[in-house]
């Protein structure tokens, strides 16, 4: 499905360990669920984002669509043609949407749409209602997902998180 393997694997690991921190940060406000993303582009940060759900008592507000708030911002442009996403969670049907609206180049993710089960999300429902076919998505890539599922295993442990 998603065998497209990243092309500079260190380089990808440390986005993917900056992603992790961000859903971490958010997790400890009690923003929300165990999500974060960064956008980068030429090798730098341009957007971050976690999870605001609960903060915001907002559904739309994933950390893929902060994220990419903050880079279109940051960068002044509703187009992020050039740019990657890490994401600690493979992207829902709305965040994902929103990915290719934005053109965002690659999206590398941890922890993937079955796993995303772990922490009560209905992704899968959501995708067969919507018939999306991820396999004809050539742009997604699986990365650290142990890493990934160690942050919703912190997550699962958590004392203040509201159900959702």
């Amino acid at each position: 499905m998603h065998a497209n393997q990243p092309t500079n694997q260190p380089t990808n690991q440390r986005f993917m360990r900056d992603a992790i921190l961000e859903a971490e940060n958010g997790i400890k406000k009690g923003h929300g669920g165990p999500f974060g993303a960064v956008i980068v582009k030429e090798n730098k940060i341009i957007g971050r984002g976690h999870n605001k759900v609960f903060k915001e008592n907002n559904p739309t507000l994933h950390g893929e669509m902060v994220a990419i708030t903050d880079a279109c911002k940051n960068l002044k442009t509703f187009d992020l043609q050039g740019c990657d996403i890490y994401t600690t969670g493979e992207p829902c049907p709305m965040c994902l949407c929103a990915l290719m609206w934005a053109n965002i180049e690659n999206i590398y993710y941890g922890c993937t749409i079955k796993d995303n089960e772990i922490i009560g999300f209905r992704d899968d429902k959501l995708n067969s209602i919507l018939n999306i076919d991820r396999k004809k998505i050539t742009n997604l890539h699986e990365l650290d997902r142990n890493a990934c599922l160690a942050l919703f295993d912190k997550y699962n442990n958590t004392k203040d998180k509201r159900n959702y």
